[in-house]
């Protein structure tokens, strides 16, 4: 228990500097359940990895598009704003995409935004997502499972914004 806990204040603290301003709406099928007021009341769903890895997968109301973001160490030398060609891999089937850098010291990540909204949800209907940055390293694989269970609260949460 007390490793639990210790890994949840660990991932607390990573995040902390750019997760602020998210309202916490509970956790489901291992995703926590968010409305990020800065994309408009958009909701998100986010969880943590062992590595202190932190994805999220999430609506940008203000852009009426779908994001996800992969917080990660091996991203390597990522500018905040910064436009960033990513691979990603989804159970096998390969896409191509621009990702905008995040880097707030020690926390960088990247984000690609999806004019498709539903796209989000086709995500969550695979097994294994995996990132590759744009030296074509791989920046982590993300086991998806309870994904689509956790985007149903997602969608629920939308609508509950309108």
């Amino acid at each position: 228990m007390t490793r639990i806990l210790a890994f949840v204040l660990a991932a607390v603290t990573a995040t902390a500097a750019w997760s602020q301003e998210l309202i916490d709406k509970g956790f489901v099928h291992g995703w926590n359940l968010m409305v990020d007021p800065a994309l408009g009341n958009g909701c998100l769903i986010q969880t943590v990895y062992e590595d202190l890895s932190v994805v999220r997968l999430g609506y940008d109301r203000t852009g009426n598009r779908g994001y996800f973001t992969v917080f990660n160490k091996n991203w390597g030398a990522i500018e905040d704003g910064g436009s960033y060609p990513i691979t990603f891999d989804l159970d096998g089937e390969r896409f191509e995409a621009t990702a905008i850098g995040a880097n707030k010291g020690k926390v960088r990540g990247a984000t690609v935004f999806f004019t498709d909204r539903e796209f989000v949800h086709a995500i969550a209907q695979r097994k294994v997502m995996t990132v590759y940055g744009a030296e074509g390293q791989e920046v982590m694989a993300i086991d998806l499972k309870g994904t689509s269970k956790a985007l149903e609260y997602a969608r629920e949460c939308q609508k509950a914004q309108n």
